[in-house]
């Protein structure tokens, strides 16, 4: 049996926010087979949410080809956004259930960018709850933000 065409990348992503809006940071972990890459970085003036979505692009700009990826995070603004929102907002035109526009659309429409080669796989876990990545991420995610 030949090992398929697509690997497997598991990315936790984490966001942090000192206020929010405020300075916030992001923290990320790739893992594919025994490599392990960290990320962390932020922004002056920032939200949460910006900052979970900016985890997830930094992660996947890392990756140099398709690859088969589940994507895990404690939010659920980024996990529902891509899952279950997004094709909405796109047919009525980036509004959303109130008509309004959507928040962080340039980061929306950037990460379908980002998936459109792979396969993904989105997976949502409760934050600070013990799961050891995503306790991992959040660190990162909090040394990132700016002093």
């Amino acid at each position: 049996m030949g090992e398929s065409n697509k690997e497997t990348v598991d990315i936790f992503c984490d966001g942090a926010c000192s206020g929010n809006p405020g300075p916030g940071g992001y923290g990320a972990i790739l893992r594919y087979r025994e490599s392990v890459k960290e990320l962390s970085g932020g922004a002056k003036d920032t939200t949460n949410n910006r900052m979970e979505m900016t985890a997830a692009i930094e992660a996947l700009r890392q990756l140099k080809r398709p690859c088969k990826i589940s994507i895990t995070t404690d939010s659920q603004y980024l996990v529902k956004g891509m899952t279950e929102w997004i094709e909405g907002w796109q047919r009525k035109g980036w509004r959303n259930s109130k008509k309004e526009p959507v928040l962080n659309k340039d980061l929306w429409e950037l990460l379908l960018t980002l998936t459109q080669p792979h396969v993904v796989q989105w997976k949502w876990v409760k934050g600070h709850a013990g799961h050891v990545e995503n306790e991992r991420c959040d660190q990162l995610a909090r040394e990132g933000i700016p002093g």
